[in-house]
C-alpha cells in the first residue's frame, strides 16, 4: 500500500477515534508528507522502511538547520503513525520505537501583564456599534474562561448555561468541560445576544442555516462562524488601539495571561488545569515557571540588597 493511502487511513483513525481537530490533522499530514518525501528519496516507503532510514531522515533535518522543536514534532507524528501501522497490521514491527528526538528547552509562554489586559479592555470599550459589542464579548469570554481560540470562535449558541453562569466548552478529543464566567463576561454575552440577530448573513440562506447555530456567526466564513484568523486580526487591531505591540498579543497569549494571573492571585494548579482543559497537569505547570521568573526579576530589581 502506498504512503499516501496509509497516511489517509491514519488521519481517518485520528479523526474518528481520537476526535482530532482539523488543524491537528493538517499538522500530522504535513509532517508525515515530509517524512514520506525524505524516505522516497532513499527508495523507501512507510511499509518497508527501517530504523536506520528514519535516523538518516532525522540527521538530514538537523543538517538542514531545522529547529529542534520542528524535528521533535515530526518525530512525534512519525512515532504515532508507526504505532497505528503496527496496531492495524500494516506492519509487524515499529521501526520508530528506538528513536529519540533532539533535546530542546521548553520555552516559557509569552504573558501579558494585568495592566496590558486592562488596556485591551479599555480600547474595546471605545469601539462603537455591533462590532464593538462583539469585540468586548470575545475579549471577556476568552480572558474570563481561558479558552483556546478554536474553542471560542466555534462556541455553539446553546453552549451558554445561564443557570450555571457558565459555558460548556468542547475541547481536544471532544472532551467537554464547564467553564464558569465572571459577571462582566456574562453581561457582555447578554449585550451581544441583544444584537447578534442583526449580524446574521440574511442574504445567504445556506450560510444562514449554519451561522444560526453559533454564538459568533460570520457573514463570510464557510464554517458559518467567526474564524481564528478573523479573531486574530480583531485582536491585533485592538492591541494597536491599546498602545501595545501587536506582535506580542494573540488569542493564545491571552489564554496564557488567564492562567498566569489566576495562579498569581492564589488559584491552585489543579483548578487551573481543569479550566484550561489540560489532560496532563505537567502542561499546566509551565505557568508556575513563568511566575518563578517574574518573582526572580522582582527580587533582583526591588530587593534592597539587590539594589546595593
Amino acid at each position: 500500500m502506498n504512503d499516501q493511502r496509509l497516511i489517509e487511513l491514519f488521519l481517518d483513525m485520528m479523526s474518528a477515534e481520537r476526535g482530532a481537530a482539523k488543524n491537528t490533522l493538517e499538522a500530522y499530514r504535513r509532517d508525515l508528507d515530509d517524512m514520506s518525501l525524505r524516505l522516497s528519496a532513499r527508495g523507501k516507503t512507510f511499509d518497508r522502511t527501517q530504523t536506520r532510514d528514519l535516523e538518516a531522515c532525522l540527521a538530514e533535518m538537523a543538517k538542514e538547520g531545522l529547529a529542534p522543536s520542528t524535528s521533535a514534532r515530526r518525530l512525534s507524528a512519525t512515532k504515532r503513525f508507526f504505532k497505528f501501522l503496527l496496531a492495524d497490521g500494516y506492519r509487524t514491527d515499529d521501526p520508530a520505537r528506538p528513536l529519540s528526538g533532539p533535546k530542546q528547552g521548553r520555552s516559557l509562554p509569552k504573558v501579558l501583564s494585568e495592566a496590558d489586559v486592562d488596556a485591551l479592555f479599555d480600547a474595546a470599550g471605545e469601539l462603537e456599534g455591533n462590532k464593538g459589542v462583539r469585540c468586548r464579548v470575545l475579549l471577556e469570554v476568552l480572558y474570563a474562561g481561558g479558552l483556546r481560540v478554536s474553542e471560542l470562535v466555534s462556541l455553539p449558541l446553546n453552549a451558554i448555561s445561564k443557570q450555571e453562569g457558565a459555558i460548556f466548552v468542547t475541547g481536544k478529543g471532544n472532551k467537554e468541560r464547564l467553564v464558569p464566567l465572571t459577571p462582566p463576561a456574562l453581561e457582555a454575552i447578554a449585550a451581544w445576544l441583544d444584537v447578534r440577530e442583526d449580524t446574521l448573513p440574511k442574504a445567504k440562506p445556506g450560510l444562514l442555516a449554519k451561522a444560526q447555530r453559533y454564538l459568533f456567526p460570520s457573514t463570510s466564513a464557510r464554517e458559518g462562524h467567526l474564524t481564528r484568523e478573523q479573531f486574530a486580526r480583531i485582536l491585533k487591531d485592538l492591541a494597536v488601539a491599546a498602545g501595545l505591540d501587536p506582535k506580542k498579543v494573540s488569542p493564545h497569549v491571552l489564554r496564557h495571561a488567564f492562567a498566569t494571573h489566576l495562579l498569581a492571585n492564589g488559584a491552585d494548579l489543579r483548578s487551573v488545569q481543569a479550566l484550561l482543559g489540560h489532560a496532563d497537569i505537567s502542561t499546566t505547570q509551565i505557568y508556575t515557571h513563568v511566575l518563578e521568573e517574574r518573582l526572580k526579576t522582582l527580587v533582583e530589581t526591588a530587593h534592597p540588597l539587590a539594589r546595593s
